[in-house]
């Protein structure tokens, strides 16, 4: 088979059809912004050295996809939600915007290009497209999905109360609707600075925390409709769940979502079989675990593992689960990559 570029290899995936071998995702912002040689908080507010810093390590290991983003808490902090930069991970939030969901028409839409964090995180995607997007495949991370936006802000333990009591359905379809607004207008502007793909992810949606139930009644509805509005536009969606979420992997690709961003946790055999012909799965290695804290040897297995599973008729861009601890050894990650470029061939 002729040697795909980076570009052609995942849209070949993401087509239904079989590259030349399995491209490669690492996930390495937070690895990016430790080694950007400024404090961490600063490097996460800096569209160049979020940029520069992916970049970087593109450059070095040769991945596929890059994706870029600076962790869970840019829309929330957009939206008003107090968020702490920490010194040596991502950011987080911890003030809710609004104390009750009585308080839902006091939000107001973020101005997605003056806004902090969110300009800068525009600028990081265009960057990065500008300068190797023809030769990578950019993914211009749109945050959270509505679901875990709205969490955030009207607080995580309010929410999930709020969905367990009867009689605050319509409250909470005005807040999730609020927050899909929000998803949608950044996952466009992602696309507007030239990513190939956005994507979203859903922290707090799956089984580990939430219902099957709880899961189908408002984030799949709200992310099923996301999916489609921006499919109206011809914008493809990756979709991320943390945790094991191998029960409503079903319901997550009735979504219509492109990609699947699966975590360790899921069974790959089950995942498989409910992807099988449908869409694709970025994922599923351990990025603590096994990439950050193992040795190259173990991450060599790992990732020969999930291939005899996952690769077979095509349908898998391999990647860590979930974002990589920002103190990753590299020699871990090119053990990685090798071991991808090296197993991952059909």
């Amino acid at each position: 088979m002729t040697t795909m570029t980076a570009i052609e290899r995942v849209q070949t995936v993401l087509r239904g059809g079989v590259p030349d071998r399995v491209p490669v995702d690492v996930h390495d912002f937070m690895v990016a912004a430790q080694r950007s040689g400024l404090p961490v908080p600063e490097s996460f507010q800096s569209g160049e050295a979020m940029a520069q810093g992916q970049i970087a390590l593109w450059r070095e290991l040769g991945h596929d996809v890059v994706l870029v983003e600076n962790g869970t808490a840019a829309l929330a902090q957009a939206c008003g939600v107090g968020v702490e930069y920490m010194e040596d991970t991502a950011p987080v939030s911890f003030v809710p915007a609004i104390e009750s969901l009585d308080d839902v028409d006091q939000l107001v839409m973020p101005d997605l290009y003056t806004t902090p964090p969110l300009a800068e995180n525009l600028k990081a995607t265009r960057i990065v497209v500008e300068e190797i997007g023809q030769q990578a495949f950019v993914m211009g991370r749109a945050d959270q999905g509505p679901f875990s936006l709205a969490s955030m802000i009207v607080g995580i333990e309010e929410f999930l109360v709020a969905m367990a009591l009867p009689g605050n359905e319509e409250k909470l379809a005005a807040l999730l609707g609020f927050a899909e607004e929000v998803v949608y207008r950044y996952a466009v502007a992602q696309m507007e600075q030239g990513a190939h793909m956005t994507s979203i992810g859903e922290s707090i949606a799956g089984p580990d925390v939430c219902a099957p139930a709880v899961y189908g009644q408002w984030a799949q509805t709200a992310d099923s409709r996301l999916v489609k509005r921006l499919r109206e536009k011809d914008i493809r969606l990756a979709y991320h769940i943390c945790g094991d979420a191998t029960r409503i992997v079903g319901e997550m690709v009735d979504t219509g979502a492109a990609v699947l961003e699966l975590d360790y946790k899921c069974d790959l055999a089950a995942v498989k079989a409910a992807v099988a012909g449908k869409t694709t799965v970025l994922g599923v290695i351990d990025p603590s675990e096994v990439i950050a804290r193992s040795s190259p040897e173990v991450v060599r297995q790992a990732v020969r593992d999930e291939l005899a599973v996952l690769a077979p008729g095509g349908g898998l861009i391999i990647g860590p689960g979930c974002a990589l601890p920002p103190e990753t050894p590299m020699e871990n990650l090119h053990a990685f990559v090798e071991a991808a470029h090296e197993f991952g061939r059909y």
